[in-house]
């Protein structure tokens, strides 16, 4: 079997309710380096031996001492409502991982200058891309050559953005970094950022704004958003094969 495929134990160092409906965790376990994009396998046993699983992407930079998972509480999940109500500092779960070889960023691909990046998130679908931004930000600090980056990131509202702080603070230290929230039942803080459906005049506008013509694009959340973005890109004439999308079930 191959060394991500194995399940370890993985301690629970720290946890925050960071939004309504997120939770975030810290994990210290003995997993192999990931790669920005990458998501691991949660695993839950209960005393009767009945076992259920689910995957989550990872947060962290690759790198990061603690591997951090933002997950969303769906009140009919298996998984979610035990690590987002139940989970306790101390607590041990089973991961496996890293997993995933499709939606990933890594600096040897438009990790500089060569490429512009498109990056749209749809609610807890930004916790990958997260990822990408943090060892983005990493490359930048010591280099000075990341390639120019728009994120677009909608949720229901100003509370429900996850790393919505860090990610400003991202901005400001990076000129190459653009990004714009969109919320969808109002609530928006700043000028520049969208309180609508992300929809294929939206993207348009944004894209239009940013200047760039993307290379690269990432496209994560539910099905149906990653769906629109990814008919709306193609109708732009961005073509199929710079896409990489990552779905989940859930409402986004």
């Amino acid at each position: 079997m191959p060394e991500s495929l194995s399940w370890r134990s993985g301690m629970i160092e720290r946890i925050a309710h960071t939004t309504p409906r997120v939770t975030n965790l810290w994990f210290r376990v003995a997993l192999g380096p990931h790669i920005a994009g990458q998501h691991v396998d949660v695993r839950l046993t209960a005393p009767d031996g009945y076992q259920a699983q689910r995957s989550y992407s990872i947060a962290s930079a690759p790198g990061a001492p603690l591997i951090e998972l933002a997950v969303e509480a769906f009140e009919d999940g298996e998984v979610s409502p035990y690590l987002c109500e139940i989970a306790q500092v101390g607590d041990t779960i089973e991961l496996r991982g890293p997993i995933g070889g499709h939606f990933i960023w890594s600096p040897n691909k438009f990790g500089n200058a060569s490429g512009a990046v498109l990056m749209v998130g749809g609610g807890s679908g930004v916790v990958p891309l997260m990822s990408i931004v943090r060892s983005r930000a990493a490359l930048n600090a010591v280099v000075r050559a990341a390639s120019p980056t728009l994120l677009l990131y909608s949720a229901r509202g100003w509370e429900d953005l996850i790393f919505r702080d860090e990610l400003i603070a991202c901005v400001a230290n990076d000129p190459t970094f653009m990004l714009r929230f969109v919320t969808t039942r109002g609530g928006k803080h700043r000028d520049f950022d969208f309180d609508q459906r992300l929809d294929e005049g939206l993207l348009r506008t944004a894209i239009a704004q940013w200047g760039q013509t993307p290379q690269l694009v990432y496209a994560c959340g539910s099905n149906a958003f990653v769906e629109t973005i990814t008919s709306a890109l193609v109708k732009q004439s961005i073509p199929a094969e710079r896409i990489r999308a990552e779905r989940y079930g859930g409402t986004s």
